[in-house]
């Protein structure tokens, strides 16, 4: 039976490229994938190009290409990113680039657009579109349309597959799923029919237990980490696909980690909220059949996922502007570090009320006590050796945020003894997010894909 050997290579903007590495010169694979946007990577990209309107795809994929192009065409491996962001254009140019720098040739580049509808916005509304927040059901604004930086949809795989099917040896996208780039690669290999409901789940679902950099391997494991070996140099998951849709997940052997069914296991369940519904634009996964079994050493055989029709909708992420973060943090030791702490939060809450100054948002957090547990958090012990407190504001007028931290300094004379102060952190723009639904179609008759190839970049004047 015909089979397809998938490599991943990055979890997030920003991952390491030596797993990607590894996986490229050991992995004995077909396809490298990348999975570089989540929400919050949007934003940092839309700020980006705030600043520069050439912006706004991640910049780690020059980096990333220079170590892995030469084996692309050494080995014969394709590699798919949605490093593209907010725009596949420079990335792809960023491609070419290095290409040509490192004398690669007879190299094709794609790029798949359409995703970003901001333009579209008004027409969607003019349509009777709501454009209603999936979280909140909260209507759409014209307030929130005003401060809109970036609005996207979630693409599926099939552009992808089109990519693949003009020869493209790199294929570059903005706002895809995080799976895509995993399952495309076996739609265009395998010829999976669009409507072949349990192949495609399957193929999701690969795709969600490699897209995590080394979630499946034993990094981020909630179960006995200890025994996971080798986490300064981790192996990124390999997944051996075949074509009847069951799969193997693996990893190279000349790196770290642990592929067991506990590792493979909690990766599933991470990020999906209903087991026998995890909506794609490709076809929406039931899991609840899914038969994990240990094959051998680092080898995990996942079968009996099923698919069904997808959906009719796709979903779409916007940023906005919503105001300025203003933060502080100061440190207390022993003894009487939390008590310290918390007589210095009650200070500056009283200043703040006597000098009228009043800001939309006050979060206090005590590090080393509950900044990650919150209120589940344990009464500690009296004893503790130094806790740290975060005061944060938030504020629609910048300067208002930034002169929050001034109210500080002076603590460390006049108020708790053993105050550290912890610099000057940056006012930071917030960017709120907005979930809703559009018809696929509206998205889709829009979404295309375009090559380039090294040897026109190199005959042209860019």
């Amino acid at each position: 039976m015909k089979k397809v050997r998938v490599g991943a290579a990055q979890g997030f903007y920003g991952d390491s490229i030596d797993a990607a590495l590894a996986n490229a010169k050991f992995g004995n694979v077909d396809y490298l994938a990348f999975d570089c946007l989540a929400e919050l990577t949007m934003a940092i990209l839309a700020k980006d190009q705030q600043k520069d309107p050439q912006a706004g795809f991640t910049r780690d994929i020059g980096p990333a290409m220079k170590t892995l192009l030469p084996y692309v065409k050494e080995k014969n491996i394709k590699i798919l990113t949605n490093a593209g962001g907010l725009h596949p254009e420079g990335a792809q140019q960023v491609v070419l680039q290095i290409a040509h720098q490192l004398g690669i040739t007879d190299l094709k580049v794609a790029i798949v657009t359409g995703d970003n509808i901001l333009s579209k916005i008004p027409d969607f509304l003019n349509m009777g579109i709501s454009l209603e927040d999936l979280e909140t059901k909260a209507s759409f604004t014209e307030d929130i349309q005003r401060k809109l930086l970036f609005a996207n949809a979630y693409i599926g795989a099939q552009p992808l597959v089109e990519a693949l099917k003009k020869g493209a040896d790199i294929v570059i996208s903005g706002r895809t799923t995080d799976t895509a780039q995993f399952l495309a690669p076996l739609i265009y290999e395998f010829n999976w029919s669009e409507d072949d409901w349990d192949r495609l789940a399957s193929g999701i679902f690969m795709g969600h237990l490699l897209e995590c950099s080394a979630q499946s391997t034993g990094g981020n494991f909630a179960g006995n980490w200890e025994k996971v070996e080798g986490f300064e140099q981790m192996a990124y998951p390999i997944a051996e696909v075949y074509e009847n849709g069951d799969f193997i997940i693996t990893k190279v052997e000349e790196c770290g980690g642990l592929v067991n069914k506990e590792t493979v296991k909690e990766q599933m369940l991470y990020e999906i909220h209903d087991p026998s519904a995890y909506v794609t634009p490709d076809v929406i996964v039931d899991l609840t059949n899914v038969h994990l079994e240990e094959t051998a050493p680092n080898e995990v055989k996942v079968t009996g996922v099923r698919g069904k029709k997808k959906p009719s909708h796709l979903k779409v992420v916007m940023g906005y502007e919503n105001g300025y973060m203003g933060q502080v943090i100061i440190g207390y030791s022993w003894p009487d570090a939390l008590k310290k702490a918390k007589a210095a939060e009650q200070i500056i809450r009283r200043q703040l009320k006597e000098k009228k100054i009043e800001f939309d948002e006050i979060r206090a957090d005590f590090i080393g006590y509950n900044s990650l547990h919150g209120p589940l958090a344990k009464k500690p012990d009296d004893n503790m050796n130094e806790i740290y407190l975060r005061m944060v504001v938030k504020s629609g007028d910048k300067k208002k945020a930034d002169s929050f931290r001034r109210l500080f300094p002076p603590l460390a004379l006049n108020g708790p003894p053993t105050m550290t102060y912890i610099g000057n952190i940056p006012t930071r723009q917030l960017i709120g997010m907005w979930s809703a639904l559009v018809p696929r179609e509206e998205v889709e008759r829009n979404v295309k894909v375009t090559i380039k190839e090294v040897e026109t970049y190199a005959n042209s004047d860019a």
